[in-house]
């Protein structure tokens, strides 16, 4: 069982103590109490997990960890497809899968970032970095990846097909690069660091665009882009998250929104949802938020890790949201019903101006649109959005 360890810069011990989980296996079924939503528990990882990323469109998750493997999960029976081990002598910092492939790249304290096919588990190329690797992310054109390398403070773009260094930025930043993620449209790269600076590097005019101070008091942990690449997402270990509107005009001078309400700890992850009116973030005080970003005010705390959550995504549908943690696991939530909580419907009902409820031209049915996408013509809900069949839908790997 995992130690209860606090957030490294509290000064307060915490009153409330975590009830133990049982042992069922490689899943529990179990409930967030404060909420009653439902949850289960993905047991098959030894150490801190790192990364719980959703991917095949929601129906795997795919997860790395201090423990140095990563595990490929089914969604819907949380059984682990495919454990990936002695890829990396040391711990896994990141994982992710390369869009419309089924490749996926790991990078590691082994100064080692490597592909990996996760139907066959055959390593496809391996490539040694500078330093000990923070950070990985793949461009959505499946064409590029980003890694950052720390002590030297060096972002490398390679070919995600060979592994072929393109681009190497020293010093890029004064301290760690804490986290490096490409913009949804492939144009640009963006970091955060320990420096409490926001970079963002634009791949055709080969320089920095944007540099900008956060104004958060304290480290940037990480930051995550909407859909249309409007708005970045900063968390910080100042307890904050901020929002940056990365098309206004004077907005470095302004300093980006903060979010209301926060975490009691270091904000250590977060993500949007597919259609950005959601915002999920993870924090040392080992817990999960939701944020309703038409209000910028938070909606739901969920509760159940007994460590430090390290990373959380959310599903494309919303009706999902996976959580690792430094206490070994991955928590799968079904937040599905989660508008049918008192908490939540108490809420939305303060939450002022700023949704906009148009109907759908698929089904009829009405929903909101935020004031992230006003600059965009919805016509379809979310749900009839992602009824549009992509291109390529490659095919997971089956249970074993």
């Amino acid at each position: 069982m995992a130690t209860k360890t606090l957030n490294p810069l509290s000064v307060e011990e915490e009153q409330e103590e975590q009830e133990e989980e049982e042992e069922q296996g490689a899943a529990g079924a179990e409930w967030s109490l404060e909420t009653k939503i439902p949850v289960k528990v993905l047991r098959g990882h030894s150490d801190a997990v790192t990364t719980a990323r959703f991917c095949f469109n929601d129906s795997r998750i795919l997860s790395c960890s201090f423990d140095c493997s990563a595990i490929l999960w089914d969604v819907e029976s949380c059984r682990p497809l495919r454990v990936f081990d002695g890829v990396h002598s040391k711990t896994i910092s990141e994982c992710a899968l390369i869009p419309n492939t089924n490749r996926m790249v790991t990078v590691s304290w082994d100064r080692m970032m490597v592909s990996t096919d996760v139907e066959t588990g055959q390593t496809l190329w391996r490539c040694r970095q500078d330093g000990l690797l923070t950070s990985c992310s793949s461009s959505s054109d499946s064409r590029l990846l980003v890694c950052a390398a720390d002590p030297q403070n060096v972002v490398s773009i390679s070919d995600a097909a060979s592994g072929q260094t393109l681009l190497r930025l020293s010093d890029h930043h004064s301290t760690t690069i804490t986290r490096c993620r490409f913009d949804p449209q492939s144009q640009r790269v963006a970091t955060v660091s320990g420096d409490r600076r926001i970079k963002l590097w634009d791949l055709l005019a080969q320089k920095t665009t944007l540099s900008i101070s956060s104004n958060h008091r304290n480290n940037v942990s990480d930051c995550c882009f909407t859909n249309n690449g409007h708005f970045l997402c900063t968390a910080s270990w100042d307890l904050s998250l901020k929002l940056w509107d990365l098309h206004a005009g004077g907005f470095r001078s302004r300093g980006g929104a903060t979010l209301q309400g926060g975490h009691d700890g270091c904000v250590s992850s977060c993500s949007f949802s597919a259609d950005a009116d959601l915002l999920v973030s993870g924090s040392y005080d080992r817990a999960v938020a939701l944020w309703d970003m038409p209000s910028l005010c938070q909606t739901l705390i969920l509760k159940g890790h007994s460590d430090w959550v390290t990373d959380v995504s959310i599903s494309s549908d919303r009706k999902l949201v996976a959580s690792a943690s430094k206490d070994g696991t991955v928590r799968l939530w079904n937040i599905e019903n989660m508008e049918e909580i008192p908490e939540v419907m108490k809420k939305r009902s303060t939450e002022g101006t700023g949704v906009h409820i148009l109907q759908c031209e698929e089904c009829g049915k009405p929903f909101p649109v935020s004031r992230l996408q006003t600059s965009e013509l919805l016509t379809q809900c979310v749900v009839c959005r992602l009824k549009s069949p992509s291109r390529y839908r490659p095919q997971p790997p089956s249970l074993m």
